[in-house]
């Protein structure tokens, strides 16, 4: 299931404080592995809104906002979890079991209220997941506007 390759993309954590949006780049290791996504998310330190956006390889995203109760995640592609094993501890954590190797449809998994509460209500998510033409930093670019820190996260991507 792990990609012998070095693993492409970016994580990045986001957070609101004071009506202002902040980006800032997480550790590498946050984009193959679950728990290190969360480790980092949970050091941050904010009255207002924190999650973390990971666009893994060109092929999938994952948000994950961490919460007191225990995080919430979204997977933009079920069948990452098949190639990749950060995709298949979301998949673990939600307690769903991986599609069928022969399933080649795109579907998400999670929670696609997660950025509701952030004016991203789930129908529209599962809009942007389901363009599956678009690369996923061009899907997280699309969340970035609707939820209202768009250009912070065009500057963020600008600094890659």
């Amino acid at each position: 299931m792990a990609v012998d390759e070095p693993v492409t993309g970016f994580a990045v954590a986001v957070v609101r404080e004071d009506g202002r949006w902040r980006c800032s780049a997480l550790d590498p290791g946050a984009l193959t592995e679950l728990d290190a996504a969360i480790t980092e998310l949970g050091k941050l330190r904010s009255t207002g809104a924190s999650f973390g956006l990971l666009a893994v390889d060109d092929e999938f995203f994952v948000i994950v906002r961490p919460s007191p109760r225990g995080p919430s995640l979204l997977l933009s592609d079920a069948a990452a979890a098949l190639d990749y094993d950060i995709a298949a501890d979301v998949l673990d954590v939600l307690r769903v079991d991986p599609p069928d190797e022969e399933d080649d449809s795109v579907w998400p998994e999670g929670d696609l209220e997660i950025l509701a509460d952030l004016g991203l209500p789930g129908p529209e998510l599962e809009v942007i997941v389901g363009e599956v033409d678009l690369y996923p930093d061009e899907q997280l670019q699309m969340v970035a506007q609707r939820c209202g820190f768009g250009s912070e996260f065009a500057k963020f991507l600008d600094e890659l």
